[in-house]
C-alpha cells in the first residue's frame, strides 16, 4: 500500500505475530493499551519487544503530568534503542501545551511520536516545535474526530499540508474505526495509520469480489441458524 501500517496493541502476541508476517511497518502503544492487556511493568514490556524487534520503529509514551517528569522520563525511554520513538502527549492533564518540551527533545535529537492531537491548531503549534533535523511523527486521532460527527478528511489533508514544513515529519491517522479508514488515509498521502489486530485481519478482504461476500454472508447466516437448531 501507498501509506505505512503501523500495528497498535500492547499484547506480545500479537505484536510478534504481525511482525513475522511481515505486513505492518512500525509498531504503537499507550499507557491505556498496556493497562488493558495487563502489564504492570512497563521498562520490562518494552524491553521485551525491544529485544525481538530491532529494524522497525516503535513508540512509547511517557506517563507522567509534569513537564519536567515527562522529560527524565523521555530521555531514558530513548536510551532504550535506535528505533525507539518517544511518545509524548500535546497537553498535560491540565491543558498545558507540551510545545517547549517537544522543542527541547526533538532539538537534542530525540525521535518523537506526538500523540493526542485534535485540532490545526495543535497539529501547528507541534509542527512548530519540531527540530528540522530529527525525525518526528506527528499523530492526530482522526478517528476521535470523526466520532464527534465531524469529517476528518478535510482535517487530515490539511494537517498533511501544514507539517510538511517539517521534512522529516510524518502524519499518522490515529483511531481508526473501520477499513476504509485505511484507504481514505492512503488516498490523502497521508504518512502513517495505526491499526488494531482486528483491522489488520480485514485488510486481507481488499479487492474481494462483493457477490462473493453477499454469498458467503447468507451462507453465515444459514449456518449459523441451522446450528442454533432455531425451529419456527
Amino acid at each position: 500500500m501507498g501509506i505505512k501500517i503501523f500495528a497498535d496493541g500492547a499484547k506480545l502476541s500479537d505484536i510478534l505475530d504481525a511482525y513475522k508476517k511481515g505486513n505492518v511497518q512500525g509498531f504503537t502503544t499507550n499507557p491505556t493499551l498496556m493497562r488493558q492487556a495487563g502489564i504492570s511493568d512497563y521498562e520490562s514490556f518494552a524491553k521485551s519487544v525491544l529485544a525481538e524487534i530491532t529494524d522497525l520503529p516503535i513508540s512509547f509514551e511517557v506517563f507522567a503530568d509534569d513537564f519536567q517528569s515527562m522529560d527524565v522520563q523521555a530521555r531514558k525511554i530513548a536510551t532504550w534503542g535506535g528505533n525507539v520513538y518517544v511518545k509524548i502527549p500535546v497537553t498535560n492533564t491540565k491543558g498545558e501545551s507540551a510545545a517547549s518540551l517537544i522543542r527541547d527533545l526533538s532539538g537534542d535529537g530525540i525521535k518523537l511520536n506526538v500523540t493526542a492531537l485534535l485540532t490545526l491548531g495543535q497539529v501547528a503549534e507541534v509542527t512548530e516545535a519540531l527540530s528540522v533535523d530529527t525525525p518526528a511523527v506527528i499523530s492526530v486521532f482522526a478517528g476521535r474526530v470523526a466520532d464527534t460527527g465531524v469529517d476528518p478528511v478535510p482535517l487530515m489533508k490539511e494537517a498533511l499540508r501544514i507539517a510538511q514544513r517539517r521534512p522529516l515529519a510524518e502524519l499518522l491517522w490515529a483511531s481508526p474505526r473501520e477499513v476504509l479508514n485505511i484507504y481514505q488515509a492512503e488516498e490523502i498521502g497521508c504518512h502513517i495509520i495505526t491499526v488494531t489486530p482486528d483491522l489488520l485481519k480485514k485488510l486481507a478482504l481488499r479487492g474481494k469480489d462483493l457477490a462473493q461476500y453477499s454469498l458467503e454472508t447468507v451462507a453465515m447466516f444459514y449456518n449459523d441458524a441451522t446450528q442454533a437448531g432455531f425451529t419456527l
